[in-house]
């Protein structure tokens, strides 16, 4: 028999059992850990752990660990298709799964509220556009006015924090992922890609100089008020360059230059905003053809640089770094 008609056989006796199919379902609302599987269904972890990795080992889940914990999601992309199938077949006023339904919803509305208070804690403001006083909506209009209405392909959000730029795309993409080097941005970042119409979307822990993720595999990149808080702008730009399918485009959302020197301590900015020319000499560097930027007015000026990646660069060498 073929191996794709073994793997398939394989992955329908996996689902056919029902604690799994509810895991399923619960999975396409977004990622859970093993602990919060085991508080929303009621069931112990050695019990669930040997449910989820029947999932995991046929490919209907995705198991992905970030330090101490696990996270577990629906695979995105055609990875996924087999599991979305099954999932959208269930019956939606089934009491059991209205159920875990009602329970994902507090599990997730309490991950929130623990996300949060990290943050308070921490005297951290998650929220940079508002403790900017950036005209948050008019920056959002701006991204969607340079962003095709869809579907696009693959689209990587560089510094993804709370997934506002992963739940404003959502519907232009075929398939989303942020990355973040924070685990509290990310668990924000997952109550808020939690409900409906976020299946194809997924979040991960990632450093943005060392992607974990394959060459030329994003059509779009996006790097949304991430450059000045980094240490190597033009190093962060190659980076999300090398992912990059030629072609593909790199936005840059960030400030412009400005004299606001109190944000290198309040809010940990290591630059004060990027002059056009220089963010054309990071493009050019990167093998990108950049664009006229968008001009967005406010208290500080932002812009919405554009960049192409020069189809040429398939044929160049790889710019892929160890990892």
């Amino acid at each position: 028999m073929a191996a794709a008609m073994e793997h398939l056989l394989a992955s329908l006796r996996a689902a056919a059992e029902p604690t799994r199919l509810r895991l399923l379902a619960l999975a396409a609302r977004g990622a859970f850990c093993v602990m919060e599987f085991t508080e929303i269904l009621g069931q112990s972890q050695p019990r669930l752990s040997r449910h989820l990795k029947l999932l995991c080992d046929c490919g209907l889940l995705d198991r992905v660990r970030e330090g101490a914990n696990v996270w577990f999601a629906l695979p995105t992309g055609e990875d996924g298709a087999l599991a979305r199938e099954l999932v959208a077949r269930l019956p939606g006023d089934d009491p059991i799964l209205e159920a875990d339904r009602r329970q994902a919803a507090r599990v997730l509305a309490e991950r929130a509220r623990v996300a949060s208070e990290s943050f308070r804690q921490k005297g951290a403001d998650w929220d940079e556009m508002r403790a900017l006083e950036l005209p948050a909506q008019a920056v959002e209009d701006a991204l969607l006015a340079v962003f095709p209405p869809g579907p696009e392909g693959r689209l990587l959000d560089i510094g993804t924090g709370t997934g506002r730029v992963l739940e404003l795309l959502a519907p232009r993409v075929r398939q989303a992922l942020g990355v973040d080097a924070s685990k509290a941005m990310l668990a924000l970042a997952r109550s808020r890609l939690s409900g409906p119409g976020f299946a194809h979307c997924a979040v991960r822990l990632a450093d943005m100089y060392r992607l974990p993720l394959a060459d030329r595999s994003f059509d779009t990149v996006v790097l949304q008020m991430v450059l000045h808080h980094a240490e190597d702008p033009a190093g962060a730009v190659l980076e999300a360059t090398r992912v990059l399918a030629p072609g593909g485009r790199l936005l840059v959302i960030d400030l412009a230059p400005h004299n606001r020197t109190d944000l290198t301590g309040k809010l940990a900015h290591r630059w004060a905003g990027f002059a056009d020319e220089a963010m054309q000499t990071m493009f050019r560097s990167a093998g990108l053809n950049g664009a006229e930027p968008s001009i967005i007015p406010g208290p500080l000026p932002v812009r919405i640089w554009p960049a192409t990646h020069i189809a040429a660069a398939a044929t160049a060498p790889s710019l892929e770094r160890a990892h």
